[in-house]
């Protein structure tokens, strides 16, 4: 069938959605919900057999779905309403919610139910739950409904509330109101439920040190204690304030914009607050204890047996200098443990998507931040790529994009849990890109193939880049079971008794590559390009990082995604 997805952005449950119909063999465009006479200028120009829209914040017009089925996906269970489904969910503390994929009506959120399915609700921000749990509910739901429209016999099911499986409501907007934390009464699981509703988008209005900020993300701590509501500690560009019993972690805060003044977005909470912080103790916690720990860190090492696994998990994906270091000095920390395997990756959501472009926008000279955020990241990439005495294995739990895929692609083996998206470009910033992958993705897929994927622009599912070579192996089920397959696989990967012939063998090809180019040629010549582009007059890349930063909507729906 021609399937048109129609979407407010082109996120992560879009992308996922489009990959999976493309791989049953669907013909797949995408036209952006920017305006409803450019929505129908798209569907007329596709022509499609079915509409599906997959993440939407603004009504689909009548004349569309009076003409087109159009089934929307909702993130709540039958007959919950409102464009706050996930917010609602968390705050209160449900144990199980559901996406119902409904056809578009009049009424939003109202039309007849073509599938639905449940989910368990994780102790994690809204976020993560929607690139984990929701995104395989709706993927599952969608490709159901798909299939009920393709075979034509099924009738969809009305709205009933009367129905004993309808129990969801209408729910108001998730407002401020509801949000705002009362830090002498309420308690950390209390805390944690609003914060976590609440990230990434839009925060939790608070006030620190006379000024108003949104709160991102929410994390408990097990030791540290203090007045409610003070900030007692800061540890990695985060900070930690009291509750009436514990505390909490927040890594991100976004100043409240002032009438008039600059748009504002999202950064580490301590280099939002600088010197305000001045008398904030730093409390650091080595990768190594915070493994055992519950406590806020994003980087974690654990051994079993002769498996190291370094864990690392970074607000959005995003790398920023800083973070490239202390990862980069907790890979050679690993890297020298007398281990024979060693695990890369969080145990769900993003492995990594590459330079910090918040950070880099908020630097005084961005073109120099970037630099020595590429420069980092290079520096990360090389030590992998060096290490010899012991095989290196990427286990993606969740997606990668960019640089952060480039990251993953450097060890030996890379591990793909089969519900991860992988975008290996970097075009759409306006990139050259490096990380060494001018020499890593063309080993990989063959130089055909890296061109293709780095000009196309387009997400690569977990099936396409096994078939692909640009991953080894997939594995399915939840994050948790992806991450302990994992584990298992490792573990038996060290106990293999061809471990040393495959650790001879990559001495020696890393020689035999080193002696034909150094990697330090490849790093050179993809630097020449990135400083072109971060610094030369009329590189579309300054624009592009402010667009994407400042969430600029697009003008038209770009064209690599027409279909």
């Amino acid at each position: 069938m021609r399937i048109l997805l129609i979407a407010s952005a082109f996120n992560s449950l879009t992308q996922r959605v489009h990959t999976e119909l493309r791989a049953l063999g669907h013909t797949v465009g995408v036209e952006l919900a920017l305006g409803d006479e450019p929505v129908r200028a798209g569907v007329a120009r596709f022509g499609p057999d079915l509409i599906v829209a997959p993440m939407l914040t603004r009504a689909i017009p009548e004349d569309i779905w009076s003409r087109h089925t159009v089934l929307i996906v909702h993130p709540g269970p039958k007959g919950d309403r409102g464009p706050s489904s996930l917010d609602w969910a968390i705050h209160e503390g449900a144990g199980e919610w559901g996406v119902t994929v409904l056809q578009a009506v009049a009424e939003m959120d109202a039309g007849p139910i073509w599938a639905s399915v449940p989910f368990a609700v994780q102790p994690c921000g809204k976020s993560e739950l929607y690139r984990n749990e929701v995104a395989a509910a709706a993927v599952q739901a969608v490709l159901l409904a798909v299939e009920r429209f393709e075979g034509g016999w099924f009738a969809p099911e009305p709205l009933d509330y009367e129905r004993w499986d309808v129990q969801g409501r209408l729910r108001p907007y998730h407002v401020q109101e509801f949000r705002r934390i009362d830090w002498a009464v309420d308690d950390t699981a209390t805390v944690l439920r609003k914060l976590r509703s609440a990230d990434s988008q839009p925060g939790v209005l608070d006030e620190l040190y006379g000024a108003e900020y949104f709160l991102h993300g929410g994390y408990p701590e097990d030791q540290l204690r203090g007045v409610p509501g003070a900030v007692v500690a800061t540890r990695d560009g985060a900070l930690c304030r009291a509750t009436v019993d514990g505390a909490v972690w927040i890594p991100q805060l976004r100043a409240r914009r002032t009438p008039g003044g600059p748009v504002t977005f999202k950064l580490p909470a301590a280099q939002v607050l600088g010197e305000l912080l001045a008398e904030v103790p730093e409390i650091p916690v080595s990768p190594v204890a915070a493994a055992g720990r519950g406590t806020w860190s994003e980087i974690r090492y654990r051994e079993e047996g002769a498996v190291g696994h370094l864990e690392f998990a970074f607000p959005s994906g995003a790398m920023s200098t800083e973070q490239c270091r202390r990862l980069l000095a907790a890979y050679q920390q690993a890297a020298a443990r007398p281990t024979s395997v060693l695990v890369l990756g969080p145990a769900r959501d993003f492995f990594s998507n590459g330079i910090h472009l918040n950070v880099i926008e908020a630097a005084d000279d961005p073109a120099a931040e970037s630099w020595a955020n590429i420069n980092a990241m290079d520096d990360l990439v090389a030590a992998v790529l060096t290490t010899t005495d012991k095989l290196t294995v990427s286990a993606l739990a969740g997606n990668a994009a960019a640089g952060g895929l480039m990251l993953a692609i450097a060890a030996d083996e890379v591990w793909c849990r089969d519900a991860a998206v992988l975008n290996p470009h970097y075009r759409l910033m306006g990139l050259h890109g490096s990380e060494y992958w001018t020499y890593t993705l063309p080993r990989r897929v063959g130089g055909e193939q890296a061109h293709r994927l780095t000009t196309a622009a387009l997400p690569v599912g977990a099936d396409e880049a096994l078939a692909l070579g640009l991953v080894d192996r997939t594995g399915g089920g939840s994050a948790a079971e992806f991450s302990s397959w994992a584990a298992r696989e490792a573990a038996e990967l060290a106990r293999s008794p061809e471990l040393s012939v495959r650790l001879l063998e990559k001495k020696r090809r890393r020689a035999e590559d080193e002696a034909v180019k150094p990697l330090a040629d490849y790093r050179a010549e993809e630097l020449e390009r990135m400083w072109h582009n971060f610094s030369a007059p009329g590189e579309p890349y300054p624009a592009l990082r402010r667009n994407f930063v400042h969430k600029v909507c697009p003008t038209a729906t770009p064209e690599h995604l027409l279909g």
